[in-house]
């Protein structure tokens, strides 16, 4: 069981998916979002489609697969989370996290378009494993308590243009945050069926090319830890985002810098949570 949203932007209809096959929640919800998720939503779909009491979504697989979740309230990063990550950028291991925010207007569908800034000459890519948080986070006492707000997992992409982020200014967040620069999913999947967050393999490709291949084993922050770190400086509310980091391979890491042009073609997917596709368009 996973949760999907289909339909052109704006007007996504809100899905529960089993196999090929997806059912219509708006019986029980207008969307896939803080509130559904706050409320609940989670085991009343399950229950519902347990029960019969869902009908099936016609056309569904001719329908565009937006982002799982509606736009959150805020997207939370976390950068150089990754031990290899750390190295191919010459950065010495965090102590604590790095933290930073992404527009949460920047998120899109897992198949739509992905537009290259005007001006940019370094637009890089990064696959990252997305925790949805389900409940208000504020404060936890340790690590251990952050699973009770985890609503679940999707695939994200923290798109980055390198030159914005890390060379007119100082600051990260304008590197961050252009537009479509978080596209996200196809599904989200509750929490209770990913045993482990810290066993999943990510890779991304481009053109084909095999570019990052590791795995969340690899975080110097778990999920739990971010979770729990986070809290103590903001309040995560329902339907937040948070971006847990990139494992090795970005552009920005390889000695020829193959950051992305127009025309290219990214492919990327992590373990149980499925796989993404954008193609590279100029702005």
């Amino acid at each position: 069981m996973t949760f999907a949203r289909l339909g052109e932007p704006g007007h996504e209809i809100p899905v529960l998916r089993r196999g090929p096959a997806a059912y219509d929640l708006r019986p029980l919800t207008d969307d896939i979002d803080g509130a559904f998720l706050a409320s609940g939503g989670v085991a009343r779909a399950a229950a519902a489609a347990a029960a019969g009491a869902l009908d099936e979504l016609p056309d569904a697989q001719s329908l565009r697969v937006g982002a799982p979740i509606a736009r959150p309230g805020k997207i939370v990063c976390v950068g150089l989370n990754y031990h290899d990550h750390a190295a191919e950028t010459g950065a010495t291991a965090p102590a604590e996290p790095v933290v930073f925010m992404k527009d949460p207007s920047t998120i899109v569908g897992p198949f739509d378009d992905l537009l290259i800034p005007r001006g940019s000459v370094k637009t890089d890519w990064e696959v990252e494993l997305g925790v949805v948080i389900g409940t208000q986070a504020r404060y936890l006492s340790s690590p251990e308590d952050a699973a009770d707000h985890i609503a679940g997992y999707v695939l994200s992409h923290d798109v980055s243009e390198r030159e914005f982020q890390l060379e007119r200014g100082g600051q990260w967040d304008k590197g961050k945050s252009c537009e479509t620069f978080n596209p996200l999913g196809p599904v989200l999947v509750p929490a209770a069926q990913i045993d482990d967050p810290q066993a999943l393999g990510l890779r991304l490709w481009v053109n084909g090319e095999l570019r990052q291949n590791g795995s969340t084993a690899q975080q110097i922050f778990p999920v739990a830890h971010v979770v729990w770190y986070l809290s103590q400086f903001m309040v995560l509310h329902p339907g937040d985002l948070i971006n847990t980091g990139t494992p090795a391979g970005v552009a920005l890491g390889l000695p020829d810098h193959p950051y992305l042009r127009a025309g290219d073609l990214v492919e990327l997917e992590i373990d149980g949570l499925g796989r993404a596709r954008q193609r590279l368009v100029q702005a």
